[in-house]
């Protein structure tokens, strides 16, 4: 029978597990809030971020940018061609980017914004990353609030996500399984936001925008500007990345 660790020495690397964490970091206002919060709660964090094929690619800049600023060393940027099913607008360049839209139509229905599966994707990944990294929880920036109707955002979905973590890993069915921790889940944008900058998160190395230009300019007019903007309206303050 092969010797154990003493039981103390087992308690500490339970609660090193505990308080690792692998943050799904995609260079937006959310993840970067959420990676932010999750250092500032004692998390030592790795980052994986994905290439997706997204129309937006300045955001895995931002992404980058966001790593440093916050000490994470352990950041992997992973490339998964979901363009080359289509189906959304932000993948497929032929399709517009809606603008303009008011607080109602954004609020209600899913838009072509919209890319099927891609949280499912994506939790996937990082459960595997969290797995091989040993850490016991996944942070992400899902809202369910100001979230532009989409269904992957909702916290039923995290509820289900976190039953497939527990029942189809091999850290779960020992007993410690993965946690997914989504700290943003119930929160308006401004409070994202007013969490943000208590945090000194630097909202200038983020990137929101569905549709920027070559230069990374926010349009200002896609659901997702708009969303930012009103809530850093609502707050009061500045918004650092209209004024690149």
């Amino acid at each position: 029978m092969k010797p154990g660790f003493p039981k103390a020495a087992r308690q500490d690397a339970a609660d090193s597990a505990a308080k690792s964490a692998v943050v799904l970091l995609s260079g937006g206002l959310d993840s970067a809030t959420a990676a932010a919060w999750a250092a500032s709660e004692g998390y030592h964090l790795s980052a994986l971020s994905i290439d997706y094929g997204q129309r937006h690619r300045c955001e895995l800049d931002a992404a980058r940018t966001v790593a440093r600023a916050l000490g994470i060393e352990d950041h992997l940027v992973l490339a998964i061609d979901l363009a080359a099913f289509g189906g959304s607008a932000l993948v497929d360049p032929t399709t517009p980017v809606p603008k303009g839209r008011s607080d109602d139509e954004i609020g209600h229905g899913i838009p072509v914004t919209y890319v099927p599966a891609r949280n499912t994707v994506f939790l996937s990944l990082a459960l595997a990353m969290a797995e091989t990294r040993g850490a016991g929880a996944i942070v992400l920036g899902v809202n369910a609030i100001d979230y532009s109707g989409y269904p992957d955002c909702r916290p039923a979905f995290l509820d289900a996500f976190q039953e497939v973590a527990r029942l189809g890993t091999k850290a779960g069915s020992e007993g410690h399984g993965i946690t997914l921790v989504a700290p943003l889940a119930t929160l308006s944008k401004a409070e994202i936001i007013r969490l943000g900058l208590s945090l000194g998160l630097d909202y200038g190395l983020t990137t929101s925008c569905y549709d920027p230009d070559r230069h990374g300019r926010p349009c200002g007019r896609c659901d997702s500007c708009l969303l930012r903007a009103a809530g850093f309206a609502a707050v009061g303050a500045t918004d650092p990345r209209m004024n690149l």
